[in-house]
C-alpha cells in the first residue's frame, strides 16, 4: 500500500461566531478559497497539481450548502479541472476529510489532495439545517435525542465529574493557549486573513479570554439546565435511557464548553511521487485512520472508543503515543479521556483547545491534527494521535508519524 504523507497544513485564525466577529463578513467560499489559495502559494503547486479537494462542512445550508467544496475551488486560484467535494461527519468533518484524502492516496486513487473544512457559525448559525435526528419525532424518540450539551451533562453525571473539575481543565485551556500564542507555537499553520485590497482582518484567535480564573466561571451559570430540567425536558428522556441515574449534574456552561467561532483549515496530503515532483518534502505519515459509532445520547464519549479500536489494530499501547489532540467540544469529553486512559495530561492537548480557541464544526478536525504536528516537531516526539466526539454518537480517530 502506498504511503501518504502530510505536506503543509494551513489555518485561518478563528473569529468570534457573531455579528461583531472579525471574520463575520468573509462568506464560507472565500474564506476556504484563502485557504486553498495558501496552500498552493506556500507550496509552489500547479493550479491542477492535486486530484481533488474534500471539504468538511456541517451546516450545509445557505451559503455553505451546494456542493461547498466545488465553490470554494471555483473561487480558488486552482484550476477549474480540480472538482470538490463536501463531506458531514458533525465534529469530525475536517479530519475525516484528511482521513479519505489519505486512504484515497494510500489505495492508489491520485497522487495529492487537499483536504480539510470550513465553519462559519456566526454566518449560519449550527442547526439551521434542521437535521432529522433532532427534528423527526420517530427517529428523536427511537434514538433518545438530547442536545450535545446535555450529553456533556451526562457524560459528567455517570464518570462522577464535578463542576469544579470542569471549571479547572477551562481554566488549563486557556492558560495553555495563551501561552502557544505568545511563544508563536502556532506561527507555521497560521496565515492572516485579509480583504480584498490585501490589507489584514485577523490574525490571532480572538476567542481566548486571558486570565479566565476559577472565580470567574464559579460565576456563570450552568448552560443547559434549563432545557434539561423544563420543557423540552431533555433530563428525563435521558433518565428513560439511564435509569440507574438519579438526576443529571448539568456542570457545562459557556467557560468551559467549546466557542463558537468561524475558521478554515486546510491540509496538503499526498505519496512520495507527488514530493518528488514539487520539491516538497514530507513532514509526517498518516499512518492510521479510523472511526466509530457509539450511544447516541450519551453521545460524546466517542474519543476514548475510537482511541482504544486504532491502537488495538495498530498493535499498538496508549504508552506509544507521544501526543494526543483530544477536541475540547466541552470539558466532560477530556475528563473521560483521562479517566478512560490515565492518561498524562501533559500530553493531552498541551498548547489548549476549542474551549479557549473555538470550535469551527467543520474545521477543527483538520485544525487539530495540524496543531499536533506543529507540536510534533517543536518538542521533537514522533507519534501523535487526534481525535474528537462526533453528535449522534461517532468517534474518528487519526495516527501520524513524523517523517
Amino acid at each position: 500500500m502506498t504511503d501518504a504523507f502530510i505536506y503543509d497544513t494551513v489555518r485561518t485564525p478563528r473569529g468570534k461566531g457573531r455579528k461583531d466577529g472579525s471574520l463575520h463578513e468573509v462568506t464560507a467560499a472565500r474564506l476556504s478559497a484563502l485557504v486553498l489559495n495558501e496552500l498552493k502559494a506556500r507550496n509552489g503547486l500547479d493550479g491542477h497539481a492535486v486530484e481533488d479537494v474534500i471539504w468538511g462542512n456541517v451546516t450545509q445550508v445557505m451559503e455553505q450548502g451546494g456542493c461547498l467544496a466545488r465553490t470554494a475551488v471555483l473561487a480558488s486560484d486552482l484550476d477549474e479541472s480540480i472538482p470538490g467535494v463536501s463531506i458531514n461527519r458533525f465534529c469530525a468533518s475536517g479530519l475525516e476529510a484528511v482521513n479519505i484524502a489519505a486512504n484515497q492516496v494510500r489505495g492508489g486513487g491520485g497522487h495529492a489532495y487537499i483536504a480539510g473544512g470550513v465553519e462559519m457559525m456566526g454566518r449560519v448559525p449550527m442547526g439551521s439545517d434542521g437535521a432529522a435526528i433532532a427534528a423527526d419525532p420517530d427517529i428523536a424518540m427511537k434514538s433518545y435525542f438530547v442536545p450535545q450539551g446535555i450529553g456533556a451533562d451526562i457524560i459528567a453525571t455517570e464518570y462522577g465529574f464535578s463542576r469544579d473539575q470542569a471549571d479547572a481543565l477551562a481554566v488549563e485551556s486557556q492558560k495553555r493557549a495563551a501561552k502557544a500564542w505568545d511563544e508563536g507555537r502556532f506561527a507555521r499553520s497560521v496565515m492572516t486573513v485579509r480583504d480584498v485590497n490585501g490589507l489584514p482582518i485577523l490574525d490571532h484567535d480572538e476567542y481566548i479570554r486571558r486570565g479566565t480564573d476559577m472565580q470567574a466561571l464559579g460565576a456563570l451559570k450552568p448552560s443547559f439546565k434549563e432545557i434539561g430540567e423544563q420543557m423540552p425536558g431533555f433530563d428525563k428522556v435521558a433518565i428513560m435511557k439511564y435509569p440507574h441515574l438519579e438526576r443529571i449534574e448539568h456542570v457545562h456552561h459557556a467557560g468551559n464548553s467549546s466557542g463558537i467561532v468561524d475558521g478554515a483549515a486546510g491540509v496538503l496530503v499526498g505519496d512520495a511521487e507527488f514530493g518528488k515532483q514539487y520539491g516538497l518534502t514530507p513532514r509526517a505519515r498518516i499512518r492510521s485512520t479510523a472511526k466509530i459509532g457509539t450511544d447516541p445520547t450519551i453521545m460524546l464519549t466517542g474519543p476514548v472508543t475510537v482511541t482504544e479500536k486504532i491502537l488495538r489494530e495498530n498493535g499498538m499501547a496508549f504508552t506509544d503515543i507521544d501526543l494526543f489532540e483530544v477536541n475540547e467540544a466541552f470539558a466532560s469529553v477530556v475528563l473521560r479521556f483521562q479517566q478512560a486512559f490515565d492518561a498524562d495530561m501533559d500530553k493531552v492537548n498541551v498548547n489548549g483547545g476549542a474551549i479557549a480557541m473555538g470550535h469551527p464544526l467543520g474545521a477543527t478536525g483538520a485544525i487539530i491534527l495540524g496543531t499536533l504536528l506543529d507540536e510534533l516537531e517543536r518538542s521533537d516526539k514522533e507519534v501523535g494521535l487526534a481525535t474528537l466526539c462526533i453528535g449522534s454518537g461517532m468517534g474518528a480517530a487519526t495516527i501520524i508519524e513524523r517523517v
